[in-house]
């Protein structure tokens, strides 16, 4: 797209340019050095991601690939306004919030024998089937129940489409480049494209779309389509617990304002003044 920054090239641009939110070298050091003591342990290697969760799927093939496809289209915000009540989803004996309660809503659903991860099948669905399908066990529903549904609609759509309805074959057409998919999905599906402004400069962060590139290439083990001979070119995504932590471990810094401000909004949801949303780990 032209005129637009890489997520590499927009975090270099904003970091120069920010008045409010600094790195810090001997922070980002510090990060570093933690991050070399996990690299060997099983956490951070390749088969660590199925691992990692009892809900990832297991397999290496097709099926699988079109799964992580749908939890990541639909992998956005799970923040209820109170800490206290969320959404759940039972599954298997436990009960599971946040993304893993889409991803618990989704093995429910194909345990049901509801196609959720076939293009055929969310092309269509209905509103109703989409509540259905990611019904919460609590009085609590999943957020934006709404704007999923409609990218479901939309997404399944564009794949059956552009790629035979699945999204394995969006992956052979990126000849096995993290950053040809990375491009192909941006381009392909309109859910995917968070860009903005900032100084003058047209900057992408591809949160979810990173996302994909990275579960795809986990649950093909970096084998077959999966050997992204570049994988190493995708950024850290923009998750919003990352500058909790970053901050937390003294890699980034707050301005004084920027500081008080979080540090009163911290303090209101403390008195119940305030929705806990993306404060509620600030420290």
């Amino acid at each position: 797209m032209v005129g637009l920054l890489t997520p590499r090239e927009s975090a270099k641009f904003i970091a120069e340019n920010s008045r409010d939110v600094f790195i810090d070298d001997a922070g980002v050091r510090r990060v570093a050095e933690l991050l070399l003591a996990k690299a060997s342990g099983p956490e951070l290697r390749l088969g660590g991601w199925k691992a990692l969760h009892e809900l990832n799927p297991r397999a290496a093939d097709e099926a699988a690939v079109n799964w992580v496809f749908v939890a990541d289209t639909l992998n956005f915000s799970f923040w209820s306004e109170h800490d206290e009540h969320k959404c759940l989803v039972g599954y298997r004996g436990r009960m599971y919030s946040g993304y893993w309660s889409l991803c618990a809503a989704i093995n429910r659903a194909l345990d049901e024998g509801i196609p959720i991860t076939s293009a055929s099948y969310y092309a269509t669905v209905t509103l109703d089937q989409v509540r259905h399908i990611l019904r919460s066990d609590t009085d609590v529903p999943m957020p934006l129940i709404e704007e999923r549904h409609r990218i479901l609609n939309e997404t399944g759509k564009i794949l059956l489409e552009k790629f035979e309805g699945s999204f394995l074959n969006c992956v052979r057409k990126s000849e096995k480049s993290a950053q040809q998919l990375m491009q192909l999905v941006v381009e392909s599906f309109p859910s995917y494209r968070d860009v903005t402004e900032f100084e003058g400069k047209r900057i992408s962060f591809y949160k979810r779309a990173q996302i994909l590139v990275a579960d795809t290439w986990s649950v093909l083990e970096g084998e077959g389509d999966g050997c992204f001979k570049d994988i190493s070119s995708i950024t850290m995504f923009a998750d919003y617990r990352l500058p909790q932590v970053l901050v937390h471990l003294g890699a980034l810094k707050y301005s004084d304002e920027l500081l008080q401000k979080l540090l009163k909004v911290k303090s209101d949801i403390s008195r119940g003044l305030a929705p806990v949303l993306l404060f509620n780990s600030f420290s």
